[in-house]
């Protein structure tokens, strides 16, 4: 097994009929890190993770998974790799336990050592009182537990969560976050999808954003917010119909124009010293009330509407012809 990169990626592209879905993408993830995976609906960050985990070839380019061709090697990358999803891939009609037996089975244990494994996965899981129960009744949190656990069975070295806690609750996600911080401890390497920018921030050590099947900017999550410079003034209005004025008050204070959002004006100030004291001023002066005001650093968001020309988008159900291709190519299969 090599020891360079867990990930790495060479101007990948991979073409869905006239939509190019991954268009040149370079991407390297280092070896017991969380590498996230940012961009919106439809950039193309799906395509990657089924790429990268075998599941479909790319037309152009190389990627290679500790250090084995994803193509030319797939069975043996196959086996250092575990992929849980957006979707929870268990069989309904089978008990927590029977579904990680199942998995260990597959995987080659034999039956002890599975139900041992199981067992070990279930109380990691919290998932023991509910070992012997049909996944079927289980809740959409205990669902993503059981699939994430059974992406666990066989110790994979490198793991890779496309947006796994869309549509949690965020006690479920808290609790998601905590096990894969645990699991990078141990040494796993996670890339790591998502739409959730707190998710992002919190998890990943670098960041990579793709939009339109190209990678655009990468990172840390404090190189990213450094691009975007300066710190940002969030003024709340008292009463929305004053926002036009409030825009035109507090321009002198920014580089570009400020942004609105309701009742709400974000400025990204040229100097923080002064500058609350300043917009008070401006707006008290133009007879505009303010119910709150706050200073605050760039966020991720600050950073994915910069580099994309849009916020971040809920994540949704819904794929792009490029992310939902593969798969209804895969079920028809």
């Amino acid at each position: 097994m090599s020891d360079g990169p867990a990930i790495e990626v060479e101007n990948v592209v991979k073409h869905f009929g006239e939509v190019r879905a991954l268009d040149g993408v370079d991407l390297v993830a280092e070896r017991g890190r969380v590498l996230g995976l940012l961009g919106p609906n439809g950039a193309g960050k799906t395509t990657l993770v089924r790429v990268l985990t075998t599941l479909i070839k790319p037309d152009a380019g190389s990627a290679r998974v500790l250090g084995r061709d994803v193509v030319h090697e797939g069975p043996l990358v196959r086996e250092e790799i575990g992929l849980a999803g957006q979707y929870a891939a268990v069989d309904e009609n089978l008990t927590g336990m029977e579904n990680l037996t199942m998995v260990g089975r597959l995987y080659g244990s034999r039956r002890r050592a599975a139900r041992e494994r199981s067992r070990e996965l279930l109380e990691r899981f919290d998932l023991v009182d509910a070992a012997n129960r049909p996944t079927k009744t289980y809740s959409g949190g205990m669902r993503r537990r059981l699939d994430l656990a059974a992406a666990l069975v066989a110790k994979p070295p490198v793991l890779f969560l496309d947006e796994p806690t869309t549509g949690l609750d965020p006690r479920s996600r808290l609790s998601l976050w905590e096990v894969i911080e645990d699991l990078v401890g141990e040494g796993t390497s996670v890339l790591l999808t998502t739409q959730y920018l707190d998710e992002a921030d919190r998890l990943a050590h670098n960041i990579a954003v793709i939009d339109h099947g190209r990678l655009i900017a990468e990172g840390t999550p404090e190189q990213l917010k450094d691009r975007v410079g300066g710190e940002h003034l969030d003024v709340t209005l008292e009463q929305p119909g004053d926002t036009d004025r409030a825009v035109t008050v507090l321009a002198p204070l920014c580089a570009g124009r400020p942004t609105v959002d309701g009742n709400v004006i974000h400025v990204g100030v040229r100097e923080r010293r002064g500058s609350i004291v300043d917009a008070v001023t401006r707006l008290s002066d133009a007879g505009i009330a303010v119910e709150d005001l706050a200073l605050r650093r760039p966020s991720l968001d600050d950073v994915f509407l910069e580099l994309t020309g849009r916020p971040a988008e809920p994540a949704s159900e819904e794929r792009d012809l490029a992310d939902d291709g593969p798969a209804q190519q895969e079920r028809a299969a």
